[in-house]
Protein backbone atom coordinates (compact mmCIF):
# COMPACT_ATOMS: atom_id res chain seq x y z
CA UNK A 1 0.00 0.00 0.00
CA UNK A 2 3.16 2.42 0.65
CA UNK A 3 4.40 1.02 -2.65
CA UNK A 4 2.02 1.31 -4.98
CA UNK A 5 1.08 5.19 -5.44
CA UNK A 6 4.41 5.67 -6.55
CA UNK A 7 4.37 1.93 -8.73
CA UNK A 8 0.98 1.67 -10.36
CA UNK A 9 2.38 -0.96 -12.47
CA UNK A 10 4.01 -4.55 -12.95
CA UNK A 11 2.98 -5.65 -9.45
CA UNK A 12 0.73 -8.05 -10.39
CA UNK A 13 -0.90 -10.35 -7.90
CA UNK A 14 -0.29 -10.17 -4.17
CA UNK A 15 0.17 -13.23 -2.23
CA UNK A 16 -0.07 -14.02 1.26
CA UNK A 17 1.01 -16.92 3.35
CA UNK A 18 -0.84 -18.77 6.22
CA UNK A 19 -1.10 -21.86 8.34
CA UNK A 20 -3.89 -24.35 8.26
CA UNK A 21 -5.50 -25.09 11.95
CA UNK A 22 -6.32 -28.64 11.03
CA UNK A 23 -3.72 -29.84 8.40
CA UNK A 24 -1.05 -27.59 9.92
CA UNK A 25 0.77 -26.96 6.56
CA UNK A 26 1.22 -23.44 4.84
CA UNK A 27 -0.72 -22.03 2.34
CA UNK A 28 -0.97 -19.50 -0.24
CA UNK A 29 -3.96 -16.74 0.03
CA UNK A 30 -5.04 -13.91 -2.41
CA UNK A 31 -4.03 -10.62 -0.59
CA UNK A 32 -4.92 -8.10 -3.65
CA UNK A 33 -5.25 -7.64 -7.23
CA UNK A 34 -4.44 -3.89 -7.58
CA UNK A 35 -4.83 -2.60 -11.27
CA UNK A 36 -1.91 -2.23 -13.74
CA UNK A 37 -1.83 0.74 -14.55
CA UNK A 38 0.34 2.80 -17.66
CA UNK A 39 3.66 2.63 -17.23
CA UNK A 40 4.48 5.45 -19.62
CA UNK A 41 2.48 7.62 -17.87
CA UNK A 42 4.02 10.51 -15.65
CA UNK A 43 1.85 10.47 -12.31
CA UNK A 44 1.05 13.21 -10.21
CA UNK A 45 3.95 13.50 -7.46
CA UNK A 46 6.24 12.67 -10.51
CA UNK A 47 5.36 15.74 -11.98
CA UNK A 48 5.58 17.79 -8.74
CA UNK A 49 8.85 16.72 -7.78
CA UNK A 50 10.00 17.29 -11.45
CA UNK A 51 9.04 20.53 -11.05
CA UNK A 52 10.07 21.18 -7.42
CA UNK A 53 13.55 20.11 -8.56
CA UNK A 54 13.52 22.58 -12.11
CA UNK A 55 12.80 25.35 -9.38
CA UNK A 56 15.64 24.65 -6.76
CA UNK A 57 18.03 23.62 -10.12
CA UNK A 58 17.20 27.33 -11.15
CA UNK A 59 18.42 28.89 -8.00
CA UNK A 60 21.76 27.09 -8.27
CA UNK A 61 20.86 24.49 -5.60
CA UNK A 62 21.64 20.85 -6.12
CA UNK A 63 18.68 18.51 -4.80
CA UNK A 64 19.50 15.02 -2.93
CA UNK A 65 16.23 12.43 -3.13
CA UNK A 66 15.77 9.85 -1.00
CA UNK A 67 13.28 6.98 -2.13
CA UNK A 68 13.31 3.74 -0.05
CA UNK A 69 11.73 1.00 -2.87
CA UNK A 70 15.08 0.48 -4.35
CA UNK A 71 15.42 -3.19 -5.06
CA UNK A 72 12.70 -5.90 -6.32
CA UNK A 73 10.50 -2.53 -7.20
CA UNK A 74 12.56 0.14 -7.87
CA UNK A 75 11.57 3.22 -8.38
CA UNK A 76 14.89 5.14 -8.56
CA UNK A 77 15.69 3.96 -12.16
CA UNK A 78 12.64 5.67 -12.99
CA UNK A 79 12.80 8.67 -11.39
CA UNK A 80 16.40 8.91 -12.99
CA UNK A 81 14.91 8.40 -16.18
CA UNK A 82 11.92 10.71 -16.21
CA UNK A 83 14.66 13.58 -14.90
CA UNK A 84 17.26 12.69 -17.77
CA UNK A 85 14.42 13.15 -20.24
CA UNK A 86 13.76 16.80 -18.38
CA UNK A 87 17.48 17.27 -18.94
CA UNK A 88 18.52 16.76 -15.27
CA UNK A 89 21.10 15.19 -14.82
CA UNK A 90 20.46 12.73 -11.90
CA UNK A 91 22.15 9.66 -10.59
CA UNK A 92 21.91 7.22 -8.72
CA UNK A 93 23.79 5.92 -5.71
CA UNK A 94 23.36 2.12 -5.00
CA UNK A 95 24.78 -0.48 -1.83
CA UNK A 96 27.11 -1.79 -4.41
CA UNK A 97 29.23 1.23 -4.02
CA UNK A 98 31.22 0.51 -0.37
CA UNK A 99 30.58 3.14 2.34
CA UNK A 100 34.46 4.13 2.55
CA UNK A 101 33.52 5.32 -1.09
CA UNK A 102 31.06 6.55 -1.18
CA UNK A 103 32.28 9.95 -0.32
CA UNK A 104 34.64 9.97 -3.22
CA UNK A 105 31.60 8.80 -5.64
CA UNK A 106 29.94 11.90 -4.64
CA UNK A 107 32.78 13.80 -5.55
CA UNK A 108 33.73 12.25 -8.75
CA UNK A 109 29.80 12.77 -10.17
CA UNK A 110 29.71 16.62 -8.89
CA UNK A 111 32.93 17.15 -11.12
CA UNK A 112 31.07 15.32 -13.93
CA UNK A 113 27.99 17.76 -14.16
CA UNK A 114 25.40 15.78 -11.55
CA UNK A 115 22.82 17.92 -10.25
CA UNK A 116 20.34 15.53 -8.59
CA UNK A 117 21.47 12.34 -6.60
CA UNK A 118 18.72 9.80 -5.90
CA UNK A 119 19.36 7.24 -3.08
CA UNK A 120 18.18 5.30 -0.38
CA UNK A 121 18.32 7.39 2.86
CA UNK A 122 20.34 4.56 4.71
CA UNK A 123 23.36 4.90 2.17
CA UNK A 124 23.75 8.76 3.76
CA UNK A 125 22.25 8.47 7.11
CA UNK A 126 25.68 8.68 8.49
CA UNK A 127 28.70 9.55 7.99
CA UNK A 128 28.47 11.87 5.12
CA UNK A 129 28.15 16.03 5.10
CA UNK A 130 26.19 16.52 1.46
CA UNK A 131 27.30 20.34 1.74
CA UNK A 132 26.71 20.67 -2.09
CA UNK A 133 22.76 19.46 -1.92
CA UNK A 134 21.31 22.24 0.35
CA UNK A 135 17.91 20.93 -0.29
CA UNK A 136 16.61 17.19 0.49
CA UNK A 137 13.34 15.62 -1.00
CA UNK A 138 11.55 12.88 0.89
CA UNK A 139 9.64 10.69 -1.97
CA UNK A 140 9.37 8.46 0.86
CA UNK A 141 10.32 7.69 4.33
CA UNK A 142 10.17 4.60 5.33
CA UNK A 143 8.93 4.14 8.95
CA UNK A 144 12.34 4.23 10.71
CA UNK A 145 12.26 7.22 12.89
CA UNK A 146 16.51 6.80 13.23
CA UNK A 147 17.00 6.54 9.78
CA UNK A 148 14.71 9.50 9.05
CA UNK A 149 16.47 11.97 11.37
CA UNK A 150 19.70 10.84 10.44
CA UNK A 151 18.99 11.21 6.76
CA UNK A 152 17.26 14.25 6.58
CA UNK A 153 19.90 16.34 8.71
CA UNK A 154 23.08 15.57 5.78
CA UNK A 155 22.68 18.94 4.30
CA UNK A 156 22.58 20.72 7.81
CA UNK A 157 25.98 20.36 8.61
CA UNK A 158 28.86 22.63 9.88
CA UNK A 159 30.35 24.65 7.03
CA UNK A 160 26.87 25.07 5.48
CA UNK A 161 26.30 28.44 4.06
CA UNK A 162 22.91 27.95 2.20
CA UNK A 163 19.27 27.53 3.70
CA UNK A 164 18.55 24.05 3.99
CA UNK A 165 15.28 22.71 2.71
CA UNK A 166 13.79 19.20 3.26
CA UNK A 167 10.57 18.55 1.80
CA UNK A 168 8.26 15.19 1.81
CA UNK A 169 5.96 13.75 -0.99
CA UNK A 170 3.21 12.01 -0.39
CA UNK A 171 -0.66 11.04 -1.86
CA UNK A 172 -3.43 13.06 0.10
CA UNK A 173 -5.58 9.78 1.62
CA UNK A 174 -3.66 6.86 0.98
CA UNK A 175 -1.33 4.73 2.96
CA UNK A 176 1.54 7.17 2.62
CA UNK A 177 -0.10 10.13 4.33
CA UNK A 178 -1.02 7.99 7.42
CA UNK A 179 2.57 6.77 7.66
CA UNK A 180 4.17 10.23 7.33
CA UNK A 181 1.68 11.56 10.06
CA UNK A 182 2.32 8.88 12.28
CA UNK A 183 6.30 9.45 11.64
CA UNK A 184 5.48 13.11 12.55
CA UNK A 185 3.91 12.21 15.45
CA UNK A 186 6.62 9.92 16.33
CA UNK A 187 9.57 12.70 15.83
CA UNK A 188 7.41 14.81 17.95
CA UNK A 189 7.94 12.08 20.79
CA UNK A 190 11.82 11.85 20.25
CA UNK A 191 11.99 15.63 20.10
CA UNK A 192 10.36 15.41 23.68
CA UNK A 193 12.79 12.86 25.47
CA UNK A 194 15.38 15.20 24.09
CA UNK A 195 13.99 18.09 26.26
CA UNK A 196 12.55 19.68 23.14
CA UNK A 197 8.83 19.69 25.31
CA UNK A 198 5.85 20.80 23.50
CA UNK A 199 2.21 19.86 24.40
CA UNK A 200 1.60 18.77 20.99
CA UNK A 201 4.36 16.51 21.47
CA UNK A 202 3.33 15.02 24.84
CA UNK A 203 -0.06 14.80 23.63
CA UNK A 204 1.36 11.53 21.50
CA UNK A 205 2.36 9.29 24.01
CA UNK A 206 -0.66 8.13 25.21
CA UNK A 207 -0.04 4.77 22.55
CA UNK A 208 2.85 2.77 22.77
CA UNK A 209 2.46 1.11 19.57
CA UNK A 210 4.97 1.16 16.72
CA UNK A 211 4.54 2.70 13.87
CA UNK A 212 3.15 -0.52 11.55
CA UNK A 213 0.34 -1.21 14.72
CA UNK A 214 -0.51 2.18 14.47
CA UNK A 215 -1.07 1.82 10.63
CA UNK A 216 -2.30 -1.37 10.63
CA UNK A 217 -5.72 -0.07 13.59
CA UNK A 218 -6.01 2.73 11.09
CA UNK A 219 -6.49 0.61 8.08
CA UNK A 220 -8.79 -1.81 10.01
CA UNK A 221 -11.02 0.73 11.95
CA UNK A 222 -11.31 3.24 9.77
CA UNK A 223 -11.28 6.08 12.05
CA UNK A 224 -9.33 8.45 14.17
CA UNK A 225 -7.22 9.30 11.77
CA UNK A 226 -6.98 13.05 13.27
CA UNK A 227 -4.74 16.09 11.89
CA UNK A 228 -3.25 15.96 8.33
CA UNK A 229 0.11 15.12 7.85
CA UNK A 230 1.09 18.53 6.69
CA UNK A 231 0.20 19.94 10.04
CA UNK A 232 2.24 17.46 12.44
CA UNK A 233 4.82 18.57 9.97
CA UNK A 234 4.54 22.13 10.80
CA UNK A 235 4.27 21.42 14.50
CA UNK A 236 7.57 20.12 14.36
CA UNK A 237 8.98 23.02 12.24
CA UNK A 238 7.68 25.03 15.64
CA UNK A 239 9.55 22.90 17.78
CA UNK A 240 12.67 23.18 16.13
CA UNK A 241 12.03 27.17 15.80
CA UNK A 242 11.51 26.89 19.38
CA UNK A 243 14.56 24.84 20.45
CA UNK A 244 16.80 26.97 18.14
CA UNK A 245 15.93 30.12 19.52
CA UNK A 246 16.34 28.85 22.95
CA UNK A 247 20.12 27.73 22.21
CA UNK A 248 20.59 31.47 20.85
CA UNK A 249 19.68 32.72 23.95
CA UNK A 250 16.25 33.95 22.95
CA UNK A 251 13.48 34.18 25.20
CA UNK A 252 10.77 31.72 24.79
CA UNK A 253 7.24 32.57 24.21
CA UNK A 254 5.32 32.79 27.26
CA UNK A 255 3.27 29.80 26.63
CA UNK A 256 6.60 28.17 26.92
CA UNK A 257 7.95 29.48 29.87
CA UNK A 258 8.38 26.96 32.53
CA UNK A 259 8.73 28.43 36.28
CA UNK A 260 10.84 27.26 39.29
CA UNK A 261 9.84 27.21 42.60
CA UNK A 262 11.23 30.27 44.65
CA UNK A 263 13.63 28.49 47.62
CA UNK A 264 13.85 30.98 50.59
CA UNK A 265 17.13 31.99 51.41
CA UNK A 266 17.05 31.29 54.87
CA UNK A 267 15.66 27.32 55.00
CA UNK A 268 13.76 26.91 58.31
CA UNK A 269 14.94 24.77 60.67
CA UNK A 270 13.28 21.08 61.60
CA UNK A 271 11.41 20.95 64.84
CA UNK A 272 10.24 17.40 66.15
CA UNK A 273 6.83 16.83 66.57
CA UNK A 274 6.43 16.98 70.79
CA UNK A 275 3.46 14.52 70.47
CA UNK A 276 3.73 10.90 70.99
CA UNK A 277 5.99 8.56 68.53
CA UNK A 278 3.47 5.96 66.67
CA UNK A 279 5.35 3.33 64.80
CA UNK A 280 4.02 3.21 61.58
CA UNK A 281 2.51 -0.63 60.45
CA UNK A 282 3.84 -2.13 57.54
CA UNK A 283 -0.09 -3.87 56.68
Amino acid sequence: MLLYPDRPYGLGTLYGYRVDKETGERERFVISEPADLDQNYVYAKERRLIEEIKSELANGRNVQVFAVYTQKRDVTRRLQELMRKEGIRAEVLTAETPPEQREAWYERQLRDGMQVCICHPKLVQTGLDLLPFPTIFFVQTGYSIYTLRQASRRSWRIGQKEPVRVAFFTYSDTAQESCLRLMGKKLLVSLAMEGKLRVEGLQTMDKDDDLLTAMARELVTRQGVGEEAAAVWRKLTKVRETAAGAAAGEELPATQTIEAPKVPERPEPWIPSKGPAVQLSLF
